[in-house]
C-alpha cells in the first residue's frame, strides 16, 4: 500500500508518494516550478489565493502518479501538512469570500498586542499556552473590524490544510492543534476557547467540528 503526503507551503506544493513498508518514496512533486505569487495591498500585508493551492495541488498529484506508475486504488492514507496561522473564509455553499491572509501578514500585530494586555499575559499562558500575537485569531478580528461585509458571509473560518481537505472530502472539521494555531484552543479544558469567543465577539459556529489531530478527518470524493 502506498500513502499520498501534502506540503501545502506559500512558496510551492510539494508531493509525495511513499511506499507504506519499506518507507521510501516511490515519487515527488513540486508546484508550481517557480514560486506561488503572494500579494501586498499594503507593507505588512500577505496574502494568496486558495485556489491557486488547490490548482498547483491537483497538478502536482498528477505528476506523481505519472511518476510512480501507482494505482491510485493501491493508496490508502492522505497527511496534509501547512503553513501554519493562514485565514481562509468560506461561505455555506465551501466558496471562498476572499484572499487567504497567511502566515507572513502583519497587519494583526497590535490586534494581538492589545488583547493580550486587556487579557492579561498570565491568563492566556495558562488557558492558551501562549499569547494572542499574529495568530489566526487576530486576522478574523481584523475581518470584522474592516470588512464587515465578508464578516457577516462567513460559514466557517478554517485553516489552509483544512481548506485543501475540504476540497478533497466536501467536509470541513479542525482539531486541537488547528484551533491552537487559531489562538482559539483552551487546553485547560480541552475544548473552544469560551474566553477568546466573548472577547472578540466571534460566533461559535465559525469552527467546525473538531477531530483528534492525528485521526480520519474525512474521506476522498
Amino acid at each position: 500500500m502506498y500513502f499520498l503526503g501534502y506540503d501545502v507551503g506559500s512558496s510551492s506544493i510539494k508531493v509525495s508518494i511513499l511506499e507504506g513498508q519499506s518507507g521510501k518514496i516511490a515519487a515527488s512533486a513540486t508546484s508550481p516550478k517557480k514560486e506561488l505569487e503572494i500579494f501586498a495591498a499594503k507593507s505588512g500585508w500577505a496574502e494568496q489565493k486558495p485556489d491557486t493551492w488547490w490548482q498547483n495541488a491537483k497538478a502536482a498529484t498528477a505528476e506523481v502518479l505519472s511518476k510512480s506508475q501507482v494505482d491510485p486504488s493501491d493508496i490508502k492514507a492522505i497527511g496534509i501538512s501547512y503553513q501554519m496561522h493562514g485565514l481562509v473564509l468560506v461561505d455555506k455553499n465551501m466558496q471562498v469570500l476572499r484572499d487567504a491572509i497567511i502566515w507572513c501578514d502583519s497587519r494583526a500585530v497590535p490586534i494581538g498586542e492589545k488583547a493580550a494586555k486587556e487579557i492579561g499575559g498570565e491568563k492566556c499562558l495558562k488557558t492558551l499556552l501562549n499569547l494572542p500575537g499574529n495568530f489566526t485569531a487576530t486576522r478574523l478580528k481584523w475581518i470584522k473590524d474592516n470588512e464587515p461585509d465578508t464578516y457577516r458571509k462567513i460559514y466557517k473560518a478554517i485553516l489552509p490544510g483544512e481548506y485543501i481537505a475540504m476540497k478533497m472530502t466536501d467536509k470541513i472539521c479542525t482539531t486541537p492543534s488547528g484551533l491552537s494555531e487559531h489562538i482559539m484552543w483552551d487546553s485547560s479544558k480541552d475544548g473552544l476557547s469560551e474566553m477568546m469567543l466573548k472577547y472578540f465577539g466571534f460566533e461559535k459556529d465559525f469552527y467546525s467540528e473538531v477531530v483528534p489531530s492525528f485521526s480520519e478527518q474525512g474521506q476522498l470524493t
